[in-house]
């Protein structure tokens, strides 16, 4: 295809996210105090921490967390707090991707969306260990270097007149809670 004298295309080389992907993710965690609870007092999650690896088609997020039961033991006598440190290892397919990127030059980033956060706890049926229900969801993104063609051309636009404004929208009637700040 050629193109007329008066319009040729260009090759711009930019950083852009080029892969997407988020996750939602229910696991389940075993935790054994030293003394066999009777009733779970509180659980909570602290001290999160992750990082994302580019890893075939996805991100994995790796990270780990601590999990803090507050128990009582000892037919509800007396109460402790058993703490454990869970690794963890989130496969995030990516729902696009830009086959044009450089695969040399993607850098990855996870965010995670939802904290993990204990949405259940219970002493196991044998009445030795804890059960625990935690929800987590990662947004990830892969960045990474990609072409974008532009058309250009020769003509000047000095003796054109452009008007940039728009009287008919009412800019005061916008409601500022339904604007996406993302943008």
């Amino acid at each position: 295809m050629s193109l007329s004298r008066k319009q040729q295309s260009r090759e711009i080389i930019t950083k852009a996210i080029c892969g997407k992907g988020r996750k939602f993710s229910t696991v389940t965690h075993t935790v054994t105090p030293p003394h066999n609870p009777t009733s779970i007092l509180g659980a909570w999650i602290i001290n999160h921490q992750y990082e994302a690896v580019a890893a075939g088609d996805g991100i994995e997020v790796i990270g780990t967390y601590d999990i803090n039961i507050w128990y009582s033991y000892d037919k509800n006598s007396q109460t402790d707090v058993a703490k454990e440190t869970v690794p963890y290892v989130e496969f995030v397919s990516l729902s696009y991707v830009d086959p044009r990127h450089r695969a040399s030059t993607v850098e990855v980033s996870a965010e995670a969306t939802q904290e993990p956060s204990c949405v259940e706890a219970s002493v196991s049926s044998g009445g030795g260990s804890v059960i625990i229900r935690v929800e987590r969801e990662f947004s990830v993104e892969l960045v990474a270097e990609t072409k974008v063609f532009v058309l250009v051309g020769n003509e000047s636009y000095d003796d054109k007149e452009f008007e940039f404004t728009d009287d008919s929208i009412n800019y005061e009637d916008l409601d500022p809670d339904l604007l996406d700040d993302d943008l």
